[in-house]
């Protein structure tokens, strides 16, 4: 039976010493007094044949009736053969692990992997979807914690998106959660992706391959209605143009800027950030775009980075993303004839037919990723004085077209090796 030797006015009346000191209450209970004066509860026991003890907070914030309550939970503990010390251990990795669980929802955790992908530099665009994509489609999963994530509850967001028809956008969820699933497992708030199961659970969208006019003589009849559209916008009539020269991604083409041009160099940098690749890409500038670019830049020039397609609202905004687009369904080309995207299209399969330039002339042109790390540091340099040539040859080629030339031969006689 424990017999308790101490009272709320013993100890609030005790004073430090030079040397740290214990007060015992009877049980293995005492009051540890340090000289600096702070005073802390402990409990000396045996367990396994060996010495120990347990910390029980510290006085006043501990008083002398809860240090006595926790002596008596710990002798429960123990005449039921467990360890209070060990037990203690497993109650703050328990408290531990539902505190992270309460912050490392779902949602918290597409919040903080949103924030590494705007920090690398993803585009506005790509951030706008995956948002939509986590936050809006995927709100179901989002106050569960993502250790305890499993298949089946990620196949419940995804279901009603399929249902709709919505095959892409769900294929396309998918993948997202997936990231956002990884992302949680590197930082050890989850053991692993869910999204790994539900390979071949989704039904596959259809591919639907974009529409692109490539066979010389309707190219030419396309590039006849750009050039002869007096009605339309120049601002729009000029990136429809070189959209066809240059062969670059209508978004790459639609929020340039002026600052972007270098008419000495006659070179066009697109910066990272509107790359598809996220890199920096160079395109040389044939005398056609030059031309086009020095017509259009007392009409937008508004300083150095100003916008070299604005919209007719503001010119602090480019077009939009149907300008083009619309511009081609007025010319009479209808979606399953030509897109804004289809001019790279048809600048691939000619060139290629052509037999004048290197496979990996044109594929720089076009800004696609290299294989390797080692591959795209080399291939960075390299066939800038061929693609000079080959978009010179192309806009020169888009003219014949325009002017209605009737078969112009592709192959050149001097056929250049392949690379």
């Amino acid at each position: 039976m424990t017999t308790d030797r101490l009272s709320d006015t013993a100890i609030r009346s005790i004073k430090p010493r030079d040397k740290q000191f214990k007060l015992t209450d009877g049980g293995g209970l005492f009051l540890l007094v340090n000289p600096n004066g702070s005073r802390l509860w402990r409990l000396a026991y045996r367990f396994g044949g060996r010495q120990k003890q347990l910390a029980l907070g510290s006085y006043p914030a501990t008083l002398l009736a809860d240090a006595r309550e926790a002596r008596r939970r710990a002798k429960g503990l123990l005449e039921a053969g467990i360890d209070p010390g060990e037990e203690k251990k497993e109650r703050k990795v328990a408290v531990k692990a539902a505190k992270e669980a309460a912050e490392n929802t779902f949602a918290a955790v597409a919040e903080k992997y949103l924030t590494k992908a705007e920090k690398e530099g993803r585009a506005a665009i790509t951030m706008s979807k995956a948002r939509w994509l986590l936050i809006d489609l995927a709100k179901g999963l989002a106050d569960k914690p993502v250790h305890e994530i499993a298949p089946k509850d990620v196949l419940a967001v995804l279901r009603p998106v399929e249902a709709k028809g919505n095959h892409e956008t769900a294929r396309r969820m998918r993948s997202t959660i997936g990231r956002v699933l990884r992302f949680a497992v590197a930082n050890g708030w989850a053991e692993r992706d869910a999204t790994a199961d539900l390979r071949g659970a989704l039904t596959a969208p259809n591919v639907q391959h974009r529409a692109a006019i490539v066979k010389p003589e309707p190219l030419g009849t396309l590039m006849r209605a750009i050039y002869s559209w007096e009605s339309g916008q120049p601002t729009t009539i000029a990136a429809l143009k070189l959209m066809a020269l240059l062969a670059l991604r209508p978004g790459e083409v639609r929020a340039a800027r002026w600052d972007e041009i270098d008419f000495e160099k006659r070179t066009w940098t697109v910066p990272s950030g509107r790359m598809k690749m996220r890199r920096i890409h160079a395109t040389p500038l044939p005398d056609q775009a030059i031309a086009i670019l020095k017509e259009l830049h007392p009409l937008t020039d508004r300083g150095e980075s100003s916008l070299i397609f604005p919209s007719t609202t503001s010119s602090k905004i480019p077009i939009s993303e149907n300008t083009t687009t619309l511009a081609l369904r007025r010319l009479g080309f209808g979606q399953d004839q030509m897109t804004s995207h289809g001019f790279r299209a048809a600048f691939a399969t000619l060139a290629n037919e052509s037999g004048k330039w290197s496979v990996d002339a044109i594929e720089r042109q076009l800004a696609h990723m290299e294989g390797s790390a080692v591959r795209r540091a080399y291939a960075r340099g390299q066939y800038w004085d061929e693609r000079v040539a080959m978009m010179q040859w192309w806009a020169d080629y888009l003219d014949q077209l325009r002017e209605g030339a009737k078969n112009i031969p592709l192959e050149d006689k001097r056929r250049t090796k392949r690379r």
